[in-house]
């Protein structure tokens, strides 16, 4: 699905053109707000969150990752979970710093709620993922397996 993205904004993402999966590319000013604009694009590449009443419930994960990259990969792979498991994805979120690792808290909605515009993400692909900080702030890039 192709979108209007203005690159220049402080905080966004963006579907990029992948061979049969879904590449996000999020940037923002924080590493946490860079993965929120990462989750938020990929559920929005399949769902239209747009559609979305408010949150029905809160669910907090506690992920751990040794790098960047692996807390990224970390947070998406608890979306999928969820999507998978429970069938709620996060219309919003925040990370919190605890020792060793993130809290990750979602506001979540049921997926069956909303309209389905695309392929379900199965999994992070590992490889070419990157969560790093430039001199304009965080800036991501990662595929998901569809």
């Amino acid at each position: 699905m192709e979108r209007k993205v203005n690159m220049h904004s402080i905080s966004g993402h963006r579907d990029v053109p992948h061979t049969a999966d879904l590449r996000i590319e999020a940037w923002a000013p924080t590493r946490d707000e860079c993965i929120r604009e990462a989750v938020l694009g990929a559920v929005e590449s399949f769902l239209d969150t747009s559609a979305a009443s408010a949150p029905t419930r809160t669910r907090r994960s506690r992920l751990n990752g040794e790098r960047d990259d692996d807390l990224l990969a970390a947070v998406l792979d608890e979306v999928i979970y969820l999507l998978d498991t429970e069938g709620e994805v996060p219309v919003d979120l925040s990370l919190r710093d605890v020792d060793g690792g993130v809290e990750v808290s979602f506001a979540m909605v049921d997926a069956s709620d909303l309209p389905q515009l695309g392929a379900i993400p199965k999994a992070v692909a590992l490889n070419d993922i990157r969560l790093s900080r430039d001199p304009d702030g965080w800036r991501c890039l990662v595929t998901l397996d569809v």
